[in-house]
């Protein structure tokens, strides 16, 4: 993999209901699942350990990376550019672009493998203070106002959201969306990762869910010198030979 400066074919295509739907699917009959929370470990950081639960979102040792952090020319691996994020794909890896209908502008990244999805947004983060810790507390207020379950527990890249939140299936049957959801902080940057399907249901991460993790851990951020207030969504800019293969 590409190197550190500090101390590492692919289809392509819009994105579909169908395939959210296919992933949403097989957590509709997991009714009696466990919950999410019950992986790894059960117990949200306590106020006083904050600092050591989100310091590997922080430090980011494997992945993800910013720019500045590695060398891109040290390998010979042909990687997609999506400006502000830069993706090394996977063999036979399927990736969806979720693109702003009103806008045109590509939102996130949706890579779909084996019954599972992880997508991938990034977003403004302040140049001083980690925000982790308030993003998970308003998605855990979001997620119960809506009747779910949410938690913070501690995985592989640390600190990471488990979120239940009931849903209708295309059926009528009652069923629950479940998820994972790893954030890293970098320089002015805040790079989200969430897992869906099947993966994200097991108590430990299968090789689909281990995949998808390293092909987070793998993506590479250049974040622009533009002001913007933390939260704010930076959008990709769309691949030059993509773009000519959609028109």
């Amino acid at each position: 993999m590409f190197g550190r400066r500090k101390n590492k074919d692919v289809d392509v295509e819009e994105p579909d209901e169908a395939t959210l739907d296919s992933v949403d699917e097989e957590t509709e009959d997991e009714e009696d699942a466990e919950s999410p929370e019950g992986t790894a470990s059960d117990e949200e950081p306590a106020e006083d350990d904050e600092g050591d639960a989100y310091r590997p979102n922080l430090e980011r040792e494997d992945g993800p990376f910013d720019i500045a952090e590695v060398d891109l020319d040290a390998d010979d691996i042909a990687r997609i550019d999506f400006g502000s994020l830069i993706v090394t794909p996977f063999e036979n890896m399927e990736m969806q672009i979720q693109v702003d209908q009103e806008t045109g502008e590509v939102q996130s990244l949706l890579v779909v493998q084996d019954g599972s999805a992880l997508e991938v947004a990034l977003f403004a983060a302040p140049s001083n203070g980690q925000m982790i810790g308030q993003v998970h507390q308003e998605m855990i207020d979001g997620t119960e106002s809506q009747g779910g379950e949410a938690s913070v527990a501690q995985g592989l890249l640390g600190a990471e959201l488990r979120r239940v939140v009931p849903m209708e299936g295309p059926d009528g049957q009652q069923g629950y969306h479940i998820s994972r959801g790893w954030l890293a902080q970098g320089p002015r940057w805040l790079l989200r990762g969430v897992l869906m399907g099947q993966s994200a249901m097991e108590e430990d991460l299968d090789p689909t869910g281990r995949l998808l993790m390293e092909f987070f851990c793998n993506l590479v951020v250049r974040r622009d010198d533009r002001p913007r207030v933390p939260g704010d969504i930076i959008t990709l800019q769309m691949p030059a030979d993509l773009a000519s293969e959609e028109s």
